[in-house]
């Protein structure tokens, strides 16, 4: 009768712990860099005080054209505003007044 003696080898031991220091490695690396990690989650925040900063600047601009809208209502209408206005978009001026052209560029 022939009996197997298997030896015991330290290899065995170390595979469970082999596999699941790789799984933690793969879950870590992506926890911090991946599209959902802790990385992006300080872009997402820098992006949203961006978007933040420019939505009050055009809030901004929109009270002021609302503003300027309001002084063209027919109960409020003021006729400076109205000449201002109608001047601006027909490009024409009086005969006396004196009129500076000036580089588009410029008014940036």
């Amino acid at each position: 009768m022939w009996t197997r003696h298997h030896k015991q080898r330290n290899f065995g031991r170390l595979i469970l712990p082999t596999i699941t220091a790789g799984f933690l490695a793969y879950f870590g690396f992506h926890v911090y860099h991946g599209a959902f990690g802790i990385n992006s989650k300080h872009a997402f925040e820098a992006r949203a005080a961006e978007l933040q900063g420019e939505l009050d600047e055009i809030r901004g601009q929109r009270i002021e054209l609302e503003r300027k809208v309001q002084l063209l209502h027919d109960g409020t209408l003021e006729k400076d505003m109205l000449d201002e206005q109608a001047r601006l978009t027909l490009d024409v001026s009086h005969p006396s007044e004196l009129t500076i052209m000036r580089d588009g560029s410029a008014l940036r």
